[in-house]
């Protein structure tokens, strides 16, 4: 959203294809990170996030109940409760996750970058 780290080709042809969502756990690290002066936005995150989600056409994915439950059963692969809260809902709800992170990619969980 902030243009910093491009993203690559074949994460933009994925996203373009098909349903994407931007999860509640990244909304709310957002706007950890900006209340505590760790991310700089162009507008507050409460005004950027659904215009970005509108703009790109992406859903909302909330935080769910079962995808909560799920962290457990996680191996600690990964110390990031947020990347934790998000392999849990690719994992629950059938989604892949965009992410650079290669830890993340260590979960059962299908990413791509």
């Amino acid at each position: 959203m902030t243009g910093e780290q491009p993203l690559p080709a074949r994460a933009r042809a994925a996203l373009s294809t098909g349903e994407a969502y931007v999860s509640a756990v990244s909304a709310w690290e957002i706007a950890i990170k900006f209340a505590k002066g760790q991310l700089r936005l162009a507008e507050p995150p409460d005004r950027l996030v659904p215009s970005a989600r509108a703009h790109f056409a992406f859903g909302a994915l909330p935080i769910d109940e079962e995808s909560a439950l799920h962290v457990a059963k996680l191996p600690h692969l990964h110390g990031d409760p947020f990347d934790r809260m998000l392999v849990s809902q690719a994992i629950v709800h059938g989604l892949t996750i965009v992410t650079p992170d290669p830890r993340i990619a260590e979960y059962p969980a299908r990413t791509i970058w």
